[in-house]
């Protein structure tokens, strides 16, 4: 029985007024329900939902006044939705509720998946012998991905199609240099310059995922095989490119960044190397190579490095301070130097 007083609590979930709504909605579902929320830093916030017969995972919008189109719960189920139908590796969405009544915002309800989150690109706890199959279940996957006809699974109209870098570098220098409690950074301002200046030639697009890291995905208990990729939040239709080099972002930051292995033992954690995680994504997407790897790096560490500079302007006006936030802070400078070093090598 969940304790009445937590209905002061704002993301406090009202078990019976969800269980009606998915005694309706969940085939199969019968209660009593428990509800548990995820600990986290999740924008969206995930609750684990538990019944007699099955496990779920519901994801809300969070409570209060909301910036426009931001934690778009509908557009997460829709896309994961549209993929499961097409066989791609994510949980499966029961249903979206839009109506506020139920439980105060949006949500929607899906499958929970029992196995391995990782929470570092090496893949700790994994043998020697099985770590290059781990790193390739993880290429093989977002490959696939980038290889999904998004106009044949209905998600035509999930984004703007073409000149993705112009728009997003666009965004994200808007968002930098509009937040002056940040403060400035020489590299930063460079790159804001440079990077508009130098777009690679060529439009591609495909489905992205945004955030496609290693703790986005749910493994197999005991096996290299990806079970579900979470967290579609950031997902549109964009450059595959700009997607896999964030991904590829792991090879070029130093484990004080998240996911970093810059400085890892490849050879004795039995790591495979950039050039062989690069060339087993192009054999796998039809390409020959990947020309203008470097700015598209740069792009990746620019766009992140505005994002945490975003982190320290909400820290500096007191909206932000915990701990992983400061430490996350404290790399900027390390961010927009390697994003710098990325632009110049590319020329």
């Amino acid at each position: 029985m969940t304790d009445p007083a937590a209905s002061a609590d704002p993301h406090h979930v009202d078990a019976g007024r969800l269980a009606g709504w998915m005694q309706a909605h969940v085939e199969g579902f019968a209660g009593p329900l428990t509800i548990e929320k995820f600990a986290g830093g999740q924008s969206n916030p995930t609750y684990k939902l538990t019944t007699p017969g099955g496990r779920y995972v519901l994801r809300r919008k969070p409570p209060g006044q909301l910036l426009k189109g931001a934690h778009a719960v509908d557009r997460e189920a829709r896309v994961q939705t549209a993929l499961y139908r097409a066989g791609f590796p994510v949980a499966k969405v029961h249903g979206l509720c839009t109506d506020d009544s139920v439980i105060g915002t949006w949500f929607y309800v899906m499958d929970m998946i029992d196995g391995r989150i990782f929470w570092e690109s090496g893949f700790p706890g994994v043998s020697r012998a099985d770590r290059p199959a781990y790193f390739d279940a993880m290429n093989a996957t977002l490959a696939a991905l980038h290889s999904v006809d998004y106009q044949a699974i209905g998600l035509g109209d999930y984004g703007r199609p073409g000149n993705y870098f112009e728009r997003q570098i666009a965004r994200w220098t808007r968002q930098y240099r509009e937040d002056e409690a940040g403060g400035r950074l020489d590299d930063m301002d460079w790159l804001a310059d440079w990077l508009p200046a130098h777009l690679p030639p060529g439009e591609e697009t495909s489905i992205v995922h945004g955030d496609f890291r290693c703790d986005n995905m749910i493994f197999h208990p005991t096996e290299p095989r990806v079970l579900a990729v979470l967290d579609w939040e950031l997902s549109t239709l964009g450059h595959p490119l700009a997607d896999f080099t964030y991904n590829l972002m792991m090879y070029r930051s130093p484990p004080d960044l998240p996911g970093g292995l810059l400085g890892l033992d490849f050879e004795a954690l039995n790591i495979p190397g950039e050039e062989e995680y690069v060339a087993a994504y192009c054999r796998r997407t039809g390409r020959a190579g990947i020309d203008h790897l470097d700015f598209y790096i740069a792009y990746n560490l620019f766009r992140f490095g505005a994002i945490v500079h975003g982190v320290k302007g909400r820290m500096v006006r007191g909206n932000a301070s915990s701990a992983d936030a400061a430490r996350l802070v404290a790399q900027l400078p390390l961010i927009a130097r390697l994003a710098r070093e990325s632009a110049e090598r590319a020329g």
